[in-house]
This record gives C-alpha cells, structure tokens and sequence, in this order.
C-alpha cells in the first residue's frame, strides 16, 4: 500500500520532522506541504504550495484532491497572545482545513498535532488548553474515516530538526546531553517518531484515538 499525504507547519519543528520520515519512507508514494513561505525542501516526490493566508484554503482546494492523509501540525504558542487571536490561528484555520479537505474526500485520515494538557471538556480555566480541546473535537467530529489527535509532551528533535522558537532552541542545546537518556523514557518521543506514527496511522488503523508520548512511540514502533 502506498498513500499519498498533506503536510502543514513543514518548516517547524514536529512538522519538519514528519517530512523527513514521509520522505524517507517507502510506502510513503507523494507528498504535498503547504507554507506561507518557501520550506527549501527539494524531493523527487514532494510537492509544495505556498498560501498566505491560511483562513480560505479556497483557492487551492483543487490541488489538495487525491490524498489519503493530512497531517496537520501547524501550531503557535499562546505567549504573549489574547483569546481571540490564538482561536483564530488555532480553531479557526483548522476548522478551514478540515472542512476543505472533508469536502474533497471523507475518506481521509486528518491527524492533528495538539498538546499535552489539553482540555477536551472546553471548560477549564487554561485559555490555550480550551482552545485546544475545542479544535480537537472538531476534527474527532468532522467525520473523517480516521482521525487522531498527537499531544506530545517533551519532544526530542532529530535528524537537524530544529525549532523555529529561539529560547526553544536555546533549552534543547543546554539538554542535548541528556537526549540518549530521556529517549529511552516512554514520557519523551521524538521528531522522527511523530512522523513514523503518522504513517503508521493511516497504514494501521487504530482503536486509540488520542495519543500521548507513550502511545505515539507505540505507534512509530518502539
């Protein structure tokens, strides 16, 4: 079996490291990435366009036809940011996405990159974990064939993946030490393991829906 996947967020961290192994990966036959700008990826199987506004998917919804997966990692850290904006980023151009693509094939398999402490009830008093909670019931209920939500913890960043977040970089330098250590931890998974369960997900249908380190590095094979 080969699939034919949509990636967003290539040029961060968990997203670029889905790429690699999507690129790497055999059974993996195309691959389209979708950026505000240019990722500097080359591939003789990657394709990629370039929107820059990530509210109206509208004017590319004809290239996004034919695949079997989208792998949705395209995020933004709540610092600094007031409800209404990160909803927006967050909520909103998620639920464009899904929508477009559901449109064009039910029978896709849309994964979602959240995060640890995420609050699906919508309630809690967290503005970023409601946000978050909110948008992973949305993909659950859109009505894909398969859906999955990601909420990674620690992330160890492999291959030369780096973050796009300066102090991110800066903590992963000072802990590098420690990676052959907290790899071994079910608690920690890595770039390379997010883009392994993400194909695995979609070649391996599972019963769990929403994962955690431990169940990503169960699904990536380790």
């Amino acid at each position: 079996m080969s699939i034919k996947v949509i990636i967003t967020g290539a040029t961060g961290m968990v997203g670029k490291g889905v790429l690699i192994e999507c690129l790497e990966n055999n059974e993996v036959d195309s691959v389209m990435i979708i950026n505000r700008s240019a990722a500097g990826v080359t591939h003789p199987k990657l394709n990629e366009l370039i929107l820059k506004d990530f509210s109206d998917f509208n004017s590319i919804k004809e290239n996004l036809k034919g695949y079997d997966a989208c792998f949705h990692n395209m995020g933004i850290s709540s610092l600094g940011m007031n409800e209404e904006e990160y909803y927006r980023i967050t909520y909103s151009m998620t639920e464009a996405l899904a929508k477009l693509l559901y449109e064009n094939n039910p029978e896709l398999v849309f994964n979602y990159v959240s995060g640890a402490g995420t609050d699906s009830t919508e309630k809690g008093k967290i503005m970023w974990a409601r946000v978050k909670g909110k948008t992973e019931n949305m993909v659950l209920n859109m009505g894909f064939k398969d859906a999955y939500i990601f909420r990674p913890g620690v992330i160890i960043p492999e291959k030369g993946v780096k973050s796009k977040t300066g102090w991110v970089n800066f903590m992963y330098a000072l802990t590098k030490p420690l990676f052959p250590l907290m790899i071994n931890s079910k608690y920690v998974t890595s770039s390379s393991r997010m883009g392994r369960a993400m194909i695995n997900s979609v070649l391996h249908p599972q019963e769990l829906k929403v994962l955690e380190n431990k169940d990503i590095n169960i699904l990536a094979g380790e």
